[in-house]
């Protein structure tokens, strides 16, 4: 059986934290098995909030390409490629442009949730605006059928689903109208209680050594009602029980009633909580020691996605411009 072609991308912010890996990393890993894989670091994406300070790109490019590799995305099974270094993804964002309705961008409630949240940053440009369709481009360059998305991005992928619909109907039916792969949402809090975000500094990322991982959970916001360690706790508004759920999984019944009897106090929680931690991750965080002394690898690795995805780019264009008589 032919596999399908399944694409999906990360924007270069930063080095990637727990949340990033076990919201979607440790799913596109899996996924390798299924389908056909084409991952992306979407450094044009970056740009569009983060346009006036480019100086980290090309740095959180590497980092973030090292924390996939150590996780376990394999450039043998998957095409792992910068999305600048595929220009026919810049070409086929133009033609979009040229036949997407402004309404339909108008409408995204992603875009009007993230105007809101970035209040005061100067974002009313068409890069932001226009993101959807970059991100059409991005799945339908490499003829995308399957992209795994979380229920938040559904609204962007039915955008990439009318876009190729409308040009299949206006030229000719060379896309794909690309299905979700609704992913399950592991929603990890910050160590502040707060959503996890690099913008708060309150992230524990994959690249952080035993030690920090350590220093980070003792920092993590416990039950605000609990004072003793005899008081009952209430495990669901604890951001520790909501580590514990996916790292501690198989005893996870048993500290929610310690918990709630008083039998286990938040430092000793914490504290194993920091050691499954560690112990999860202690691969990856030794792969990525490894890789870190190897930019020959990661340069040669990305050279050679970046070609393996121009050259199905290279035909989806071909087939654009005959179906567009251009």
């Amino acid at each position: 059986m032919v596999q399908k072609n399944l694409m999906s991308g990360m924007r270069p912010t930063g080095k990637l934290h727990l949340g990033n890996y076990l919201g979607a990393l440790s799913n596109w890993v899996k996924l390798q098995e299924e389908y056909n894989c084409f991952y992306s670091i979407v450094d044009w994406h970056a740009l569009t909030t983060g346009y006036e300070d480019t100086s980290e790109i090309k740095v959180n490019i590497k980092e973030m390409l090292i924390d996939w590799l150590s996780a376990g995305i394999d450039p043998e099974k998957s095409v792992v490629f910068v999305q600048s270094q595929v220009k026919e993804t810049a070409e086929l964002h133009l033609l979009f442009s040229m036949i997407t309705p402004l309404s339909w961008l108008e409408r995204n409630p992603t875009y009007k949730e993230q105007l809101k949240q970035l209040e005061g940053r100067n974002i009313t440009n068409y890069g932001f605006l226009g993101y959807p369709v970059l991100q059409a481009a991005d799945i339908l360059i490499c003829r995308g059928e399957v992209v795994p998305v979380g229920e938040d991005q559904l609204p962007h992928l039915e955008l990439t689903r009318e876009i190729a619909r409308r040009f299949n109907y206006l030229y000719e039916p060379i896309f794909p109208e690309p299905k979700a792969l609704l992913t399950e949402a592991k929603v990890l809090p910050g160590i502040d209680g707060r959503k996890m975000s690099k913008s708060y500094q309150n992230t524990i990322e994959m690249s952080d050594s035993p030690d920090e991982i350590r220093r980070k959970t003792k920092l993590m916001v416990t039950d605000p009602e609990r004072i003793r360690k005899t008081d009952p706790g209430h495990p669901d508004i604890c951001s520790v029980f909501a580590y514990n759920k996916l790292f501690i999984k198989e005893h996870i019944e048993d500290i929610r009633k310690e918990c709630e009897k008083g039998k286990i106090g938040c430092v000793e929680c914490k504290r194993r909580l920091a050691e499954s931690i560690i112990n999860e991750m202690r691969p990856i965080y030794e792969k990525r020691k490894e890789l870190e002394n190897k930019p020959s690898i990661l340069e040669d690795i990305l050279i050679d996605g970046s070609k393996r995805a121009q050259k199905v780019a290279s035909e989806t264009i071909k087939m654009v411009r005959e179906a567009m008589k251009i």
